[in-house]
């Protein structure tokens, strides 16, 4: 009995993992911390930072290996839907990478950021979960802070957008990780361990590594040496972390609950982490309007999901 209701509990501590891991992999993938605190050349390609970060997987899919003692699920409907939440992050990735080449970030990023809803749609549709009135209300502050952290800053030092094709990139962005996490509760439904489930994300997220090059010239892709990417690494692996534990969170959890968490609240770490090293560098770091709502509705949300 102790140990059901230790599982059960799990997921929180599973959850805060990966916002604080993906707080501060936010905060030094911003070209401009990563080049003044990593000396991360800030030209440095994003299709070759998606192809270090596939490569961080490697360690950590090694690690939930070895936790399983190399008996990885082979059964073909495990097979496929793990590989389905691996291709389905990675793919949004690649693509985001796209829109991002058509509009700046402060117009594509919004559309995005909400993607949890399409989690939450899903889960309560086809798997019938249900919170309280009080987890209901952590949602809805969730999702208030997710837009709070989408408002654009500054509008004025980037250029604008090319056409129409990004509102259709970003789109496909949206549907593909608000889809993931779906899909990850239900991989981790039908596979006994949720390690097997990590390792065929890291082989998703591997396999598409030709794309990338396809993407952005190879001579492109290695201009930079060894050096930047070995510190993208470190940076990237972080991100690999803070997915290892999440589909913990979502084995444990619930993805409608789960999946608004961990996107309202690791833009929070990320924007407390930002302030005081942009203010440690000498550079404008006062927070606006929307980041410090972002930031009390998120607290807030956890808080809730506490007591969940």
């Amino acid at each position: 009995m102790t140990k059901m209701k230790e599982k059960k509990h799990n997921w929180l501590l599973y959850a805060l993992v990966t916002m604080c891991t993906w707080g501060v992999w936010m905060t030094f993938s911003d070209p401009t911390l990563g080049n003044i605190y990593l000396g991360i050349p800030e030209a440095f390609p994003s299709e070759m930072v998606y192809v270090v970060w596939a490569l961080s997987m490697i360690p950590c899919a090694l690690l939930a290996l070895h936790n399983i003692k190399w008996k990885l699920d082979v059964r073909p409907k495990s097979m496929a839907l793990s590989m389905g939440v691996g291709l389905l992050g990675a793919g949004g990735q690649l693509v985001l990478f796209l829109a991002l080449k058509y509009a700046p970030s402060y117009l594509v990023m919004p559309m995005i950021s909400v993607a949890p809803i399409v989690t939450v749609l899903l889960s309560a549709t086809f798997l019938k979960e249900k919170v309280s009135k009080l987890g209901i209300l952590g949602i809805v502050l969730a999702f208030v802070a997710i837009i709070c952290f989408a408002m654009p800053s500054d509008t004025g030092g980037e250029g604008g957008a090319q056409g129409w094709l990004w509102i259709l990139l970003a789109a496909v962005v949206f549907i593909c990780w608000g889809t993931q996490a779906f899909v990850m509760k239900l991989a981790n439904n039908s596979t006994p361990d949720a390690e097997s489930v990590f390792v065929y994300m890291a082989i998703a997220a591997v396999v598409l590594i030709p794309v990338a090059f396809l993407l952005k010239a190879p001579a492109e892709l290695t201009a930079y040496g060894w050096a930047a990417p070995t510190k993208v690494f470190f940076v990237q692996i972080l991100n690999a972390i803070g997915a290892f534990t999440l589909v913990y969170a979502n084995r444990y959890g619930k993805a409608m609950v789960i999946a608004p968490l961990a996107d309202a609240c690791s833009p929070v770490i990320c924007c407390l982490l930002s302030i005081i090293l942009l203010a440690i560098a000498g550079l404008d770091a006062m927070p606006t309007f929307w980041q410090i709502g972002g930031m009390v509705a998120a607290i807030s949300c956890v808080l809730i999901f506490s007591r969940e």
